[in-house]
Order: structure tokens, then sequence, then C-alpha cells
């Protein structure tokens, strides 16, 4: 099935990344928040696009990603869809969209869908969440889980460590992916976790595992594309390798620009208009007389 290499831009759909993990074929997943990222991703051939809650971070300044609500991540997610027409499209569930009951969840993950254009949606948590995944899956709303680090949670964690990091804690996190995989997820997110356990997940499970600090050995990766093309500020996790420094050719435009403003050489005449030559301008000009 070709249709997953760039030069071959048929649609991807769910069912495409069992047949890639069959095949042994590493995929890729970014996250894009608008309509001119989407459209560079997209046509980059990158095979799913995230319209995550770290737009929080990246995209609204925030601390965190818990104060992101479903209206924001709704815009984003239309935005996307517009921009974007080979990748599988991934609407996050933010904190607080999925925590007051079932039949809420499903509401607002329809919405995505419905309204946003979102082809499957993405929630935190595991074993604690395998009832609401199956329920969404009952209701045909594709589900990728996610576990490990779970960023929604990094109040009652302490901060953005490394999960999995004892015998007890490995062993939850392979019972909660597999749970997850026998309530219908199509996918997992494994975000920093041990790249050990993170091969035994991924060879336990048929479902895809997408890695986020996870080791090699994982399904797909999947990056905050602020993280990958230095579109951020302050420190980086260890896992981001930063292919461009965006900040700094956007830095340098704005610094000439400024620069030929305040000598004059901007705006030049190429890049200005002229009256047409039928014009009076002496006669335009007239009616400045009384005043």
């Amino acid at each position: 099935m070709a249709y997953l290499k760039p030069d071959k831009p048929e649609k991807v759909y769910v069912p495409a990344l069992r047949a890639a993990k069959e095949r042994g074929e590493k995929l890729v997943c970014l996250t894009a928040y608008d309509y001119p990222t989407a459209r560079i991703v997209d046509e980059a051939g990158v095979d799913m696009i995230l319209v995550g809650d770290s737009m929080g971070n990246v995209i609204h300044g925030y601390g965190n990603t818990i104060p992101v609500s479903l209206e924001e991540i709704l815009s984003a997610t239309k935005a996307v869809k517009r921009g974007s027409s080979r990748a599988l499209i991934i609407a996050d569930m933010p904190y607080g969209s999925y925590h007051t009951g079932d039949n809420r969840a499903v509401r607002n993950a329809l919405k995505l869908m419905k309204y946003g254009g979102a082809e499957a949606i993405k929630l935190e948590g595991g074993r604690n969440r395998v009832d609401l995944v199956r329920r969404l899956v009952n209701e045909e709303i594709p589900v990728m889980a996610h576990i490990g680090l779970t960023p929604q949670s990094v109040h009652k964690l302490g901060g953005y460590r490394v999960q999995g990091k004892t015998t007890e804690a490995a062993k939850i996190l392979i019972e909660d992916a597999k749970r997850l995989e026998d309530a219908g997820a199509f996918a997992v997110v494994l975000e920093l976790v041990p790249r050990e356990i993170a091969e035994i997940v991924t060879n336990e499970l048929t479902i895809s595992t997408i890695g986020i600090g996870a080791g090699s050995a994982c399904d797909a990766q999947v990056l905050v594309l602020h993280d990958l093309i230095g579109f951020t500020f302050g420190r980086q996790p260890r896992f981001v390798r930063q292919y461009a420094n965006v900040s700094g050719v956007i830095t340098e435009a704005i610094t000439k620009w400024m620069d030929d403003v305040r000598t004059g050489e901007y705006p030049a005449e190429a890049e200005s208009y002229a009256l047409p030559e039928d014009v009076d301008l002496e006669k335009a000009k007239s009616v400045l007389e009384p005043f």
C-alpha cells in the first residue's frame, strides 16, 4: 500500500496505520494549529497531523496545556482541515472535555469531528479511560490513546518526568496499553517512557505506538512542530532535535525590514503604486486651496 509515501499522496485513513505496522514502515506525525502550517506539513508528506493541546504552550503562551478550551481546539481543527488534504487529522480532547461523564465526552468528540473536520480524537489516560474509549469507539469515533507522561495530569504527577521507571510502574504502563488496545483504540501515544518499555509495548500490541521521548522502537514518532523548527522559547526537552531556527530567521527578516524603513529604502518605487498618466494631479490638489 504505497499511499503512505509523499510521491503517492492518497489520503491517509485510520486503517493505514495498522497496515504500515505490519509492513514495518515508520510513520510520522506533527502538530499544526492553523491553515498555513497545516498546508506546509501536509504537503511535506507527514502522515498524521495532531491538533494538539500543546497549542497552550506554543501558541497561547500558557504555562501548561490545562487552560486550553474545546473551542480553541475546534477553531484550530477547522483551519487545519482546510489546509490538509492527505494527512490523518487527529484532534486533542482538552482538559475538562471528557472528565465529566461519557455522554458529554461523546458530544464533545462528535463536535470536533462533525464541525471541526477531525478524523480521529486523542485523549489522555490509561485504565481509567478504558470504558470511555470503548464507548467512543462504539459511537464510530476513532480514538488515539495517550499514556506515560500525560501533560494534563502535570499537577498530579508533580512535573514533566519520565514515567515507568520502576518495575511496578512499567507493569502498569504495559497493562494500560493492552487494555486500551482491547477497548478499541487504533493507536497509543507513549510519552516520556523508557525505550525498553516502549519497545515491549510496541512488540506486544497490534495497534500502532506513537513515540515522543520513548525511543526509536515505536511504530511512529510525533513532535510539536514548533520544537522541531526552533520556534519556541526556553529549554527544550531532551528528546527534541531542532532541525531549523525559524525564530532566528524571523528576527533577521524583521530587523532588515526595520533598517530599510528607517533609511528610506523601503518601500522602493517598484513596491509602490503610481497614478495613471491621465490623472490631473494639480486639479486633485486644488481641493486643498480653501484650507
